[in-house]
């Protein structure tokens, strides 16, 4: 992905610097990353003349894989607490985290879901690596030793997944599970 094309897609202003280094694709979806995902303080409606006692913030830290779960959230941990403002005070509450996991993608299940993508599509198709830090894959990798895991989608550049306003092309899904039934076919033989 090239810089302009990052700007297009999430809407990012030109003058507005982008952080963190290397390619922007390793930077979205294998690199350690920190994203805001919620600020909870007063709305512009119910904004007054006075100071804001609290605030709130939701993050979402994405563990990348070779990185230790434990040692991610303590050292994001230990980085808040050494880099509060202003004599604020700060509490940490932890949802969870779920272990980083590289799919390994060789193997007969791999080979039969690349011939069937590339009919159904009529193209090669693409192994981006996203992800990373999806939580039940780990689990299910631990748990299911030897059985190959594979991670579809079909989506597209403006599906917005995970998103409020996520979508999904119907001519991409109809070639997605067309894909799958020539791989289960290929599969079975």
């Amino acid at each position: 992905m090239t810089e302009a094309e990052l700007r297009v897609a999430s809407g990012a202003l030109d003058q507005v610097s982008l952080i963190g280094s290397g390619g922007l694709t390793s930077r979205l979806f294998s690199r350690p990353a920190i994203s805001v995902l919620a600020i909870d303080a007063p709305s512009l409606d119910e904004a007054i003349n006075q100071l804001v006692p609290v605030a709130r913030a939701k993050l979402s830290m994405r563990i990348a894989p070779g990185q230790a779960g434990p040692a991610a959230v303590a050292a994001l941990r230990s980085h808040l607490e050494k880099n509060v403002p202003w004599g604020a005070q700060l509490t940490i509450s932890d949802e969870g985290y779920g272990d980083a996991f590289t799919l390994q993608t060789d193997g007969k299940a791999y080979d039969a879901f690349r011939i069937a993508m590339r009919e159904a599509w009529g193209v090669d198709p693409v192994e981006p690596g996203v992800g990373g830090s999806i939580p039940f894959v780990a689990s299910f990798s631990e748990r299911m030793k030897g059985a190959p895991i594979l991670l579809i989608g079909a989506g597209d550049p403006t599906s917005a997944p995970h998103g409020p306003n996520e979508s999904q092309h119907l001519g991409d899904l109809e070639k997605a599970v067309l894909a799958e039934a020539i791989a289960l076919r290929l599969l079975a033989d």
